[in-house]
């Protein structure tokens, strides 16, 4: 899993038929002290997330098969959690 920041939304008027329901999310990866590292992701949103939210996408075909309870999703990347915070030592 990775942490990012939503930076925005994807409207798509034609997708895969096994997304139709399914909002997808622009998030840019972030490094542990909240600074921009790499390049922004598309991932399909399953918890609500909304533009602002820091959040955990996970990277791998086979949990987000597993996630979306299907095999025929055509999905990379996913936003499995919003986080509401990070509390590290020191």
């Amino acid at each position: 899993m990775i942490l990012c920041r939503v930076t925005g939304t994807i409207v798509a008027t034609q997708k895969s038929a096994t997304l139709r329901e399914q909002k997808i999310l622009i998030v840019q990866p972030l490094n542990l002290d909240g600074s921009p590292t790499g390049r922004d992701i598309l991932a399909l949103d399953t918890v609500d997330a909304g533009t602002g939210d820091t959040v955990l996408v996970v990277q791998e075909g086979q949990a987000a098969a597993q996630m979306l309870h299907r095999k025929d999703v055509p999905v990379h990347s996913m936003v499995v959690a919003v986080v509401d915070g990070i509390d590290l030592p020191g």
